[in-house]
């Protein structure tokens, strides 16, 4: 589903306008990307967590050079389900 396609659904389950439903995802998309940008994590009852993970530094391999290089570790955003999301899904 597209964010068009979103927008779309939401305005036929409520009957608000379409500009004020994508005025309103949006601005939900930009909350939760500003928090998680601050190193804050989001949790929505029912439905999952955003949470901001750290990844450990690791070690890899460049083949073409036969060089190993040390890549830093870093903070990734990542979702976690609710376990009524997740049974819903598993249906």
């Amino acid at each position: 589903m597209t964010k068009a396609e979103l927008v779309n659904e939401i305005y036929k389950r409520t009957g608000i306008e379409k500009t004020l439903v994508l005025q309103t995802v949006e601005s939900f998309m930009d909350v939760i990307k500003d928090t998680m940008a601050s190193h804050e994590n989001v949790y929505l009852r029912g439905f999952g967590s955003f949470v901001v993970k750290q990844r450990a530094p690791k070690t890899a391999r460049n083949i073409t050079e036969n060089v190993t290089i040390q890549i830093p570790a870093r903070k990734v955003p990542t979702f976690k389900p609710s376990k009524v999301f997740a049974e819903a899904v598993d249906k």
